[in-house]
């Protein structure tokens, strides 16, 4: 993924106009109902992603790893940064969470709040490769939406033996998320857009 953006529904607000005699009203409000019918639709504005963390803190104590994806200049020459922070340790649950970010922006814009707001919109999920164990939702009212459905910017990953592997974390836009064990976090028939995607090599020892 070179260049990330994600788009969120941010409605043109509309006006109404009123008249203050009740004969000029009656005239100003046909003159409304068609300027509101010649108003555009909502346009979606893009909101630029440059930085995906994912922060996994054991339960009980011991070191959080960081798993972090930066892309500062999108379609620009640079290629994008992953970085891991040392490996998880065996015998261990680790809550996670992830943050999403514009840092190509001063301040940088935590788009992660929006991804809430809007979460029936908005499903993250978590596929592995090799001999880890499954990453599976954080069971936090926070973590889903109004509906119920997870949004699942919280997820849970308990170690038992030495494994290594691939962790793939998507965000889709629009997601069927009363499709086939799509809710358990399975992206097969998720369908919707991709809003960012990003692939960490991890370990467990």
């Amino acid at each position: 993924m070179k260049s990330t953006k994600q788009q969120f529904n941010k409605p043109a607000s509309k006006h109404l106009k009123m008249g203050a005699i009740a004969l000029i009203a009656a005239l100003t409000f046909s003159s409304c109902s068609k300027d509101d019918e010649n108003e555009p639709e909502p346009v979606n504005e893009e909101e630029v992603i440059t930085t995906v963390t994912a922060s996994y803190t054991p339960v009980g104590g011991g070191t959080a790893i960081t798993l972090l994806y930066r892309d500062l200049d999108g379609d620009g020459p640079n290629a994008p940064v992953t970085t891991v922070s040392g490996p998880f340790a065996k015998n261990k649950t680790y809550n996670g969470a992830v943050t999403v970010k514009n840092e190509s922006v001063n301040p940088a814009e935590d788009i992660t709040t929006e991804i809430i707001e809007e979460g029936v919109d908005h499903q993250l999920f978590y596929q592995k490769t090799g001999t880890l164990n499954a990453f599976t939702y954080a069971t936090a009212s926070n973590n889903f939406d109004k509906n119920g459905k997870p949004v699942g910017l919280q997820s849970v990953f308990t170690t038992t033996e030495v494994a290594s592997g691939n962790l793939t974390i998507t965000l889709r836009h629009e997601p069927n998320k009363s499709g086939v064990n799509v809710a358990a976090g399975d992206i097969t028939n998720a369908a919707g857009s991709t809003d960012f995607e990003v692939t960490f090599s991890i370990s467990v020892l």
